[in-house]
């Protein structure tokens, strides 16, 4: 986009900024349009960082050919007094025990944090080195949640969900987005939670709250929900329209430092999993059924907001968002004939959610609404790995490498996908959200039955039980998946098709919890869960050209138009992002070959790669 000077009018641009809880982000948005859109932890190299965005700010107003004052305004994702005011209230209506909390954060919370926007203000001055900066506006959380999920969307209206932790007060608000109009419906406050009921049973269960909950629900088809009842007798009393209330004596988020005390332990039979302990069949167990439970309270809620708003198309955001399990539920038990969930539905998305509220405040239009297509351009928003980049690097480092027309590489990775090598994928803009869809990947061959393992404990470094996702050629999805719509973000889960299941065995008899693993599954094996289900990213040429080759060109090879998709890092690391942090990787780890925009390199043919110490125990465990 050109510099446009004065940021007046509706097509004015708009940025937006997420930050000082975890995933700080921004985002660029113009004439109701985003532009680009990054996490800070991809620059800084910190999971989840919660700083001020200002590498992400400079990327996104780089990718968008602006500057500060070319913007109409800056908009924050939330409302920082609003939020005070419920810590403070909780506070009060916790004391005494809350106190050891309320004495390390009163001081952050008396100064800079109730005064967040005015430190975004002075941030942002730093940046524009004396030049004018524009407004900086608050939005409301959950108000910027329901702006990510619906204002993107392919639809014209549609009811819109968003569940998360919390937000000021809110944690699930019910909303009827029209045109430019997002209408509040109902609300669910703090503390009443299904986002820290499942990060109750993440803690309890060994793995870091707001980073470990995607661990959890991949665990959970290796147990069995029977512990669903107690949770819904004691921790939670659901209602038929979805609205809920906790049980709080069970738990200890409202004032401690933990998300549980002794009487949740008391409930569930002793003391939570030590982090990295053994896993053992009561977390197994216990995943299952938060896992169920929280499906069922999802259920309802769509199908209230559905019946309040007369609509049949349903959008999601909020971290629960994330949950592809349940968002799958809720799309094949016929919930809803269409479902769109954002890609960032976590706090990330905030700040594109903020800009475009802002955005549309200001009068811009949803010119893409109701055409079929969203307006994320797959959500390939964050900076590009350009081949004069790539170039460069491979220059200044000595690395040998080769350059090849796109057909002709396209078909090379794909030979060697088929013979069975690993491959890391880094190729033009960065996708924004927690998933990697094709532009910074690490590619295998599915039909692998023994990838699976290999992948996780030899390239990702990760634990055993985690799955992998399938990328799929979308004209080709519904012959390998269970699956009744398109999902380019890999936010459904799906059951592999039956065809592709029915020569496969039963589990040996008494096989439980990780003995699953070593059962075939399905003639994708790599991709395929324990429970016969994958997380699907369905892939279209409109959105991604050249991945979508590559996988045609497996197809052709092989038969299989199916990849095994995981993001490119290693565990506790944030995916890379540049043509260094992928060497690096690709160094570190198992990859055989790394595909840098047209170049590809062999990793026999590089030389000796060199750390000063132990390069793991830089990174920490997610």
């Amino acid at each position: 986009m050109a510099r446009s000077g004065s940021g007046t009018g509706p097509d004015g641009p708009v940025l937006g900024i997420s930050a000082y809880y975890h995933d700080s982000a921004a985002a660029v948005v113009a004439g109701g349009v985003p532009l680009a859109a990054a996490q800070e932890e991809r620059f800084t190299r910190r999971r989840h960082d919660a700083g001020f965005p200002a590498h992400a700010v400079t990327s996104c107003l780089r990718e968008a050919g602006l500057r500060l004052d070319d913007l109409a305004a800056v908009a924050f994702y939330e409302d920082p007094a609003l939020k005070f005011r419920r810590v403070l209230a909780t506070w009060l209506a916790t004391a005494p025990r809350g106190y050891p909390v309320f004495r390390r954060a009163w001081p952050e919370w008396t100064g800079w944090k109730r005064r967040a926007v005015d430190d975004v203000r002075a941030r942002l001055g730093e940046l524009a080195r004396g030049r004018p900066l524009p407004p900086v506006v608050a939005h409301r959380h959950h108000a910027s949640h329901a702006a990510s999920a619906f204002f993107p969307s392919p639809f014209s209206s549609a009811a819109v969900l968003c569940v998360d932790g919390v937000g000021e007060w809110e944690t699930t608000t019910l909303w009827h987005g029209r045109d430019t109009e997002l209408v509040p419906l109902a609300q669910l406050s703090f503390p009443h939670s299904l986002g820290m009921l499942y990060s109750a049973f993440t803690y309890y269960c060994g793995f870091k709250v707001d980073s470990g909950e995607y661990k959890l629900m991949g665990l959970a088809p290796y147990g069995t929900p029977r512990y669903a009842p107690l949770i819904r007798e004691r921790l939670i009393d659901v209602k038929p329209d979805g609205s809920f209330r906790l049980e709080l004596g069970y738990f200890t988020f409202q004032y401690g430092l933990t998300m549980v005390g002794r009487a949740f332990e008391e409930l569930f039979g002793g003391p939570r999993r030590t982090p990295e302990g053994p896993l053992t069949q009561r977390e197994f167990d216990l995943a299952a059924s938060v896992q169920q439970v929280t499906e069922e309270v999802l259920r309802r809620l769509a199908r209230t907001v559905l019946e309040r708003t007369g609509e049949r198309r349903l959008c999601l955001a909020g971290g629960v968002a994330l949950n592809c399990v349940a968002n799958g539920r809720i799309l094949t038990d016929g919930v809803c004939d269409e479902l769109w969930v954002q890609p960032a539905a976590g706090d990330a998305g905030g700040a594109l959610g903020a800009a475009l509220a802002e955005s549309h405040h200001r009068g811009a239009p949803r010119a893409h609404a109701g055409s079929g297509r969203d307006a994320m351009a797959g959500a390939l928003l964050g900076p590009a790995c350009s081949d004069r980049e790539i170039e460069d690097f491979l220059a200044d480092g000595g690395y040998p490498a080769v350059r090849m027309p796109e057909r002709a590489l396209t078909e090379r990775v794909a030979a060697e996908l088929a013979a069975g090598r690993v491959v890391g994928w880094c190729q033009g803009r960065m996708e924004f959200g927690p998933r990697a869809l094709g532009n910074r990947s690490i590619l295998a061959d599915p039909r692998d039955p023994v990838m699976q393992s290999a992948l996780n404990l030899k390239t990702k470094f990760r634990e055993s039980f985690r799955p992998f996702a399938p990328a799929v050629l979308a004209e080709e999805a519904k012959d390998w998946f269970e699956l009744p719509q398109e999902s380019p973000y890999m936010l459904l889960t799906a059951q592999v098709a039956a065809a592709r299941r029915q020569e496969c065995g039963l589990p040996p008899r008494g096989a439980s919890g990780l003995e699953l693993l070593r059962v075939p599954r399905s003639t994708i094996p790599a991709v395929t869960h324990v429970d016969g289900s994958a997380r699907v990213q369905t892939v279209t040429a409109e959105h991604n050209p050249r991945f979508h080759a590559l996988l045609t060109a497996f197809r052709e090879r092989t038969g299989c138009p199916v990849l095994v998709n995981t993001s490119f890092n290693v565990r506790g690391e944030p995916i890379v992002r540049d043509a260094r942090e992928a060497y690096a990787c690709f160094m570190r780890t198992r990859i055989d070959l790394l595909v840098l925009g047209d170049f590809l390199l062999n990793k026999r043919d590089q030389p000796e790669w060199r750390e000063e110490g132990d390069w793991r125990a830089t990174i920490p465990m997610d």
